[in-house]
């Protein structure tokens, strides 16, 4: 009896240590990301991995980071491996925590990502799962800001279409739900309101605004996002591209 006393205060000890280890590995990891140092986070996620392989936040926050640091990559076969390991990481999320709005939310980014070096068939193909990723994670938490901007970037992208590409929906796969560029106006407000801190997101609806002739008010919500800070890597190049448009529209 002594034995199993032992031992079990032993395995709680354990387990209380390496909680400890994870929660700090955890802010760490956060710390690294909004410094922002996207590659070391997400690193510092890799080992919270090894330590408890079911993590879903490590797991969702692996992903998001490598469908964000490949973006960013010059070499395409560097950029194809960090978005096929955001696939994977997704997938685990997923079948780990298939009620997860953010495992739900990290798919459909990073198929996204995927679906910008496809053509054809694929391309449609992943076009449609985008969608139906974003709607489950808005079925199971209405309030995620990333899933409201995915439905936002959805409609746009689906209204631009050509009429050869709307033409192969059809063949291949019957059409695609409707879009439209009010729909993807709501969308963006949407993830606006969630997040007024999400510098993207004023970009897109900017253009969209644009793109539905109410030109004031893209320029506004230019003029928003240059005077936030940057929160993510990404964010400078953001920056950039509103400044160019704010110059050209203005």
């Amino acid at each position: 009896m002594r034995f199993l006393l032992i031992i079990s205060f032993l395995l709680s000890s354990f387990i209380s240590v390496k909680s400890q280890d994870i929660a700090s590995l955890i802010r760490e990891a956060d710390r690294l990301e909004s410094i922002p140092d996207e590659k070391a986070a997400f690193s510092k996620f890799k080992l919270i991995l090894k330590l408890e392989p079911e993590n879903l936040y490590a797991l969702s926050k692996c992903s998001e980071l490598c469908s964000r640091i490949g973006n960013r990559q010059p070499d395409p076969r560097s950029r194809d491996s960090y978005y096929e390991a955001a696939i994977i990481y997704a997938r685990n999320a997923l079948k780990l925590y298939p009620n997860s709005d953010e495992a739900h939310v990290v798919m459909g980014i990073a198929i996204g990502r995927t679906s910008l070096v496809k053509n054809g068939k694929e391309k449609i193909a992943a076009v449609k799962e985008i969608k139906q990723y974003a709607e489950t994670a808005l079925k199971i938490n209405p309030n995620n800001f990333k899933a409201w901007h995915i439905i936002g970037k959805w409609n746009y992208e689906v209204s631009n279409l050509n009429l050869m590409e709307r033409a192969a929906t059809k063949v291949f796969y019957g059409g695609l739900p409707n879009a439209s560029i009010k729909n993807s106006i709501s969308a963006y407000e949407k993830a606006r309101i969630l997040k007024p801190t999400f510098l993207l997101n004023y970009l897109e609806l900017a253009k969209v605004y644009k793109k539905n002739n109410e030109k004031q008010k893209g320029i506004a919500m230019l003029k928003v996002l240059l005077s936030l800070p940057s929160y993510t890597e990404d964010d400078p190049r953001i920056k950039k591209e509103t400044a160019t448009l704010l110059k050209n529209w203005q």
